[in-house]
């Protein structure tokens, strides 16, 4: 699985938080403004790291009881040597398939693992554990919960489309993520959304400037607030006449 996407479009994505990623979407219309991100269960367990941005690695998990063959980590061997077929720099996401979540998802070793594979984060529909230690690997891990042990922790299917947050994700899917949340991003539009972000938040700022003016009055609020509208509904035009 191939992408045209560059580091340094990757680069400047990471240099923009999720919400401001997401408004930027909104402006293509190529999806309802209520799909694409993952819902409030999935929640960053480091909300101080910086925004996290990747492809997406999938796979399938289960905990509450033994897997057929094998032992509870086999398959992580298996695991990281399939990032080699998918967009670099990875994402892990997985689907937990027990529900209500029986074990941890992940833990030190596992974290350190994909991080040494070359993974700049995980997302899971389960929980986490070894919060202290994946902390200190600054490796962002986003989860709906924490639970102290992996019980019979083993991947069940690598590489299928996952659900998590509401959301389905497939292989090499594009993915954003900070303190606010995750979203995908189109991988058709992600370059001119990282080259959007500026002329967006510059726009947004206008009225955040007019606040900290401390010159304050309804008229000169509506002005500031018009301008930036303005300039935001502008943005959209051009980009809707670039998809054309």
């Amino acid at each position: 699985m191939n992408t045209a996407l560059s580091a340094e479009v990757l680069a400047k994505l990471a240099q923009y938080d999720t919400p401001t990623i997401c408004n930027v979407i909104e402006l293509f219309e190529l999806r309802p403004r209520h799909a694409g991100y993952l819902d409030g269960r999935i929640r960053a367990c480091f909300p101080h790291l910086p925004p996290m941005v990747g492809f997406a690695a999938t796979a399938t998990f289960r905990s509450a009881a033994p897997p057929h063959q094998g032992e509870v980590y086999s398959s992580l061997l298996e695991q990281v040597a399939s990032f080699a077929h998918v967009p670099q720099p990875v994402v892990v996401v997985f689907q937990d398939l027990d529900d209500p979540p029986v074990g941890a998802t992940f833990g030190e070793v596992m974290c350190a693992t994909y991080k040494a594979f070359g993974a700049v984060g995980l997302i899971t529909s389960g929980a986490g554990r070894d919060l202290e230690q994946v902390e200190a690997l600054r490796f962002p891990c986003f989860t709906s919960g924490t639970i102290c042990s992996h019980a019979y922790c083993h991947i069940v299917q690598l590489n299928v489309p996952v659900r998590v947050g509401g959301v389905v994700i497939r292989p090499g899917d594009l993915l954003h993520g900070d303190r606010n949340g995750v979203t995908t991003i189109p991988l058709e539009i992600a370059a001119e959304v990282a080259d959007a972000c500026p002329e967006f938040v510059a726009a947004e700022q206008i009225v955040l400037d007019y606040i900290k003016s401390g010159r304050l009055d309804a008229q000169g609020y509506a002005q500031a607030f018009r301008e930036s509208r303005e300039r935001i509904e502008a943005l959209r035009r051009r980009l809707s006449r670039k998809r054309t």
